[in-house]
């Protein structure tokens, strides 16, 4: 039973697991803790945050490119505390004072990770608070919310990049040709008719979507996952 619950998948999906999972398949753990310290030791002045690398827990750690991977893959935002439009909970903030009076430090630059909504409308969907180390390290502070839905991934395959979307686009092309009487248009439904019907069908298809996309200000994922623009 709990390996069929595993495999289910409806299940609601846990940003934070979805990031640790995403880093583990990536880095070599051990490489890593024995060259983070030194990396940070080293960080650049892009943060005023000290933190004492001992009190840290090194699976909260992680680089940019990891979280800009995961926001791709999820079409998220990674923006500045200041762009949230949510609430942030008590939980949060006293992990922060927590973290403060351990590390003897106060700490800013707070980041989120969320749904672009997020960063316009107080909805609840999964956040992440993280604080920069430097040299593009982030320590990840504290989630709340709802998991995201368990479909998103798939669902934002085609914003990827511009392959991806030409290929939803084929598709939906060809399952609507295929439920679209060809009786309607001709008295020969063969082969010849059905793709002459699955070319004007695409074409159909894709105009519309790039009209919506153009006229909403629609991106792909990889240019809005960091942009504080809402035509993205």
């Amino acid at each position: 039973m709990e390996m069929i619950m595993k495999l289910n998948p409806l299940t609601p999906t846990n940003l934070e697991s979805v990031l640790k999972e995403s880093v583990l398949a990536n880095r070599q753990a051990e490489i890593f803790i024995a060259n983070i310290q030194d990396w940070l030791q080293t960080a650049t002045h892009d943060t005023t945050n000290h933190f004492h690398f001992d009190l840290l827990e090194t699976d909260k750690i992680y680089h940019l490119e990891e979280i800009k991977e995961v926001c791709i893959d999820y079409r998220l935002r990674f923006l500045d505390v200041k762009y949230f439009k949510g609430t942030i909970p008590q939980a949060a903030k006293d992990k922060i004072a927590d973290l403060e009076n351990a590390h003897q430090t106060s700490i800013d630059g707070f980041k989120i990770m969320a749904p672009s909504v997020m960063f316009r409308l107080a909805k609840t969907d999964d956040p992440l608070l993280f604080a920069p180390l430097g040299n593009d390290y982030f320590y990840l502070i504290h989630k709340w919310g709802k998991d995201l839905h368990p479909l998103r991934k798939l669902r934002m395959l085609p914003f990827r990049n511009i392959w991806n979307l030409l290929l939803f686009l084929l598709i939906i092309s060809y399952g609507l040709t295929v439920i679209t009487p060809m009786g309607l248009f001709t008295k020969n439904a063969d082969a010849t008719a059905f793709w002459m019907l699955y070319f004007f069908m695409f074409k159909a298809v894709a105009s519309v979507v790039l009209f919506c996309g153009i006229a909403l200000g629609k991106n792909f994922n990889p240019a809005i996952w960091n942009s504080k623009y809402n035509k993205s």
